[in-house]
């Protein structure tokens, strides 16, 4: 089963994995890896992957021969099962995140039983992600089954903001057309011979607003091109601030009333 999971603009993939070693022919366990290779090899690079399951396997206190997956701290001794689970995780560039991290027997031990105690159950992830797991570790009061321990990964995830465009196109500051702007705007575009203009009517018009826009801009002005959070609060004044409050106090007593 897979489960893809998108947090902070990173993609991460989830992985259950359950490994039937036990009483079964070496053909149909080679069938388990290929069939999770697979699962694998089809996830981007660019994106985190996390398996977790029960690989019914041993990978041992010791990383001799392993240290590229293996941190160095497991659970009891190494069996063929922790073998082939170490050999999967070299050639998928993975790592068992579980053995990373110093812990005593019963925050390492995942299993237990009346025949014993061991260690089968594993988190993976790939090697570069590494720096992301900050913990494993096995909780021994929280049962998942009457055997199994709950096995906890802390992962911490950088949460990428992206920041909005602080920049745009300049524009003319066309709210600012209003009293003796409008006579200085008429004033100017006059002075500026719009109007003369004879030839056909696209040029004329061509020219016509040409000579509009170049008024408006030595008479209203040009904005920075900058965005800024509030762009409607040119319109927001004392009048409309006593407006607001007087609406306000109008539909409380109107509520009361009713």
């Amino acid at each position: 089963m897979l489960i893809k999971l998108v947090l902070g603009g990173c993609a991460i993939n989830v992985v259950s994995a359950y490994a039937l070693h036990v009483g079964l022919a070496d053909e149909v366990k080679r069938e388990f890896w290929d069939a999770l290779d697979g699962v694998i090899v089809g996830l981007p690079l660019t994106e985190k992957v996390i398996i977790g399951g029960d690989f019914n396997g041993h990978i041992g206190d010791s990383a001799e021969g392993f240290e590229d997956v293996h941190g160095g701290f497991g659970f009891g001794s190494r069996n063929p099962a922790g073998v082939s689970l170490l050999e999967f995780a070299r050639a998928s560039d993975m790592l068992v995140a579980n053995s990373c991290f110093p812990k005593r027997d019963d925050h390492l031990a995942t299993f237990v039983s009346g025949v014993g105690t061991t260690q089968i159950d594993y988190l993976l992830m790939r090697r570069c992600d590494r720096v992301l797991c900050k913990d494993v570790k096995v909780i021994p009061s929280e049962n998942i089954t009457t055997q199994h321990k709950l096995l906890v990964m802390d992962v911490m995830i950088r949460w990428v903001k992206h920041r909005r465009a602080t920049g745009g196109n300049t524009q003319i500051r066309w709210r600012r057309l209003s009293g003796e702007k409008i006579s200085e705007l008429i004033k100017r575009v006059q002075e500026k011979g719009a109007w003369e203009s004879a030839g056909e009517a696209t040029d004329m018009w061509a020219q016509t607003a040409n000579c509009i826009r170049e008024a408006a801009r030595e008479v209203l002005g040009m904005s920075s091109g900058s965005r800024s959070r509030h762009q409607g609060d040119w319109w927001w004044s004392d009048s409309v601030r006593s407006k607001v409050e007087a609406k306000k106090v109008a539909y409380l007593l109107l509520k009361r009333k009713c």
